[in-house]
């Protein structure tokens, strides 16, 4: 029954649907494919019997001629969505034996959809960094590796963990979530598929908050078919996220095979930067070839204020940050350290439950929003956030969508880039901008490099133009034609 998990998202809905194998069937080939990939440690939670059970009810409901978008498809879900019943942590420690009373808008989504949950999948603490390294259970494993290399790789950030249980064939989509590339990023070091929308178009509602102006949930998967799938029941308007946005979500599946004939596709001058690899300068231009052979239109555009991107990022999300996590003291739930006093206790709390990076961010962001420096610092980032903004506006005069890198680097091994935030911080180059101007984004697989491991490509689109975003996506992986799978080393 393995073999099931080697299907995409949209093949185990066809053959749920024409009776091939059951749900049941379909559950059990996941949780034995969860179960040998242990090594990835790419789940905080196992759901197996959950898994069986919403398995039956699907069995059932398929029995029934009443099968919804994604009846008796197993996900993973990463540990940031408040999940009612199933503990969640945002892999930090200050969390630790939470479990919410209360289900998430996307999850619950997908649940009245029919997806079968088999698990919580792990991540970057807080979703705080672009490797997987801060979670307090431990790294994510790449399930690709180097050529002639045994090193181990980091699946990217903060949404590695969903993206490793997507390529190693656990399930065929998990959802992520994207402040700054936490699901363009981890999908392009892993090739698969994944799209941050718009924001404002999938609700924010019971997801643990890093930073709110910029977090947006999205899926994972193998496919930009199954991702057009996964987020045409993930998206819509929720009363309960001030921050929704009531638009018609359209059929993105329908869309995909419009093709690209015609569409006007931008190439941003300042992304060429100043040592990127070979690899990924070719891979850029390959894939403008890719485009411009089926009929798109490709122009160079300019976004001026790209530069300024991260920087005006590592401002206004630290900031949100700060805020946020300010309710996390030991008094209402979660971990409590001991103190002499109210004070001491809070102190040792938040010492003990946070880990370094999250401690980072935290000391940043209570910096800039202090009375001496808020309108030095976060006043002038969110000023450059509206000029970036501006810039995509104006190339979006021009273009339909716009081409660039999804990482300016291939998977690199654990460690290399630990001890310099800076140096990690910069993976995050291609993406930050989307989410300072709150644009849809996708990654794609492209290729892989020299040394056997993936490299993509994004796309970006206008506000709530998601399909054409996924559109062009389809268009550069049927170019592509990226079959290629990691080999199984974590079996062994």
């Amino acid at each position: 029954m393995s073999a099931l998990t080697d299907l995409t998202l949209a093949e185990q809905r066809d053959g749920l649907r024409a009776k091939e194998f059951s749900a049941v069937e379909l559950a059990e080939a996941s949780i034995a494919a969860m179960a040998e990939a242990r090594a990835l440690n790419a789940m905080v939670v196992e759901t197996p019997e959950r898994a069986r059970a919403d398995a039956a009810r699907a069995d059932a409901r398929i029995a029934r001629g009443e099968a919804g978008a994604l009846e008796g498809i197993p996900v993973a879900v990463k540990d940031i969505f408040c999940t009612k019943g199933v503990g969640t942590t945002a892999a930090s420690h200050i969390l630790n034996g939470f479990v919410p009373t209360y289900e998430s808008t996307v999850t619950a989504k997908l649940w009245n959809a029919g997806a079968v949950l088999v698990g919580k999948s792990n991540m970057d603490e807080f979703a705080m960094g672009s490797s997987n390294e801060t979670s307090y259970y431990g790294r994510v494993e790449n399930p690709w590796r180097r050529k002639g290399d045994n090193r181990g790789l980091v699946p990217g950030g903060s949404s590695g963990g969903s993206a490793a249980a997507v390529a190693a064939r656990i399930v065929g989509g998990a959802t992520g979530t994207d402040t700054g590339g936490s699901i363009r990023q981890p999908a392009a070091l892993t090739g698969t598929v994944g799209i941050k929308p718009t924001y404002g178009r999938c609700s924010r509602y019971g997801i643990i908050a890093f930073a709110s102006s910029l977090d947006q949930a999205g899926p994972m998967t193998r496919t930009v078919r199954d991702a057009a799938i996964m987020l045409g029941v993930m998206a819509g308007f929720d009363p309960k996220d001030s921050t929704s946005v009531d638009v018609a979500v359209p059929d993105y599946e329908a869309v995909l095979d419009k093709g690209v004939k015609g569409l006007r596709i931008g190439i941003p001058k300042e992304y060429r930067l100043d040592g990127m690899s070979a690899e990924i300068a070719a891979l850029w231009q390959r894939g403008a070839d890719w485009l411009r052979a089926a009929g798109a239109e490709v122009h160079e555009v300019s976004l001026p204020h790209t530069s300024y991107a991260l920087p005006a990022y590592y401002i206004v999300a630290p900031a949100e940050a700060s805020s946020n996590l300010a309710r996390y003291d030991g008094v209402r739930y979660g971990l409590r350290a001991g103190g002499d006093n109210l004070t001491a206790m809070y102190e040792n709390t938040r010492g003990e439950g946070f880990g370094a990076e999250v401690r980072r961010r935290v000391m940043i962001g209570t910096y800039v929003l202090s009375a001496g420096y808020y309108d030095a610092y976060y006043r002038k980032a969110q000023q450059v956030r509206t000029l970036i903004a501006r810039d995509f506006k104006h190339a979006f005069d021009d273009v339909d969508a716009i081409l660039t890198p999804a990482s300016p680097t291939p998977a690199f091994a654990f460690g290399d880039k630990t001890d310099d935030p800076i140096a990690m911080y910069l993976n995050d180059v291609f993406t930050v901008p989307v989410n300072l101007a709150g644009l849809p984004g996708l990654a794609v697989p492209a290729g892989l490099n020299a040394q056997g491991i993936p490299l993509g490509l994004q796309v970006v689109g206008r506000a709530f133009d998601e399909a054409t975003v996924l559109r062009v996506g389809r268009a550069l992986e049927q170019a592509a034609d990226f079959t290629m799978m990691p080999e199984p080393w974590w079996r062994s």
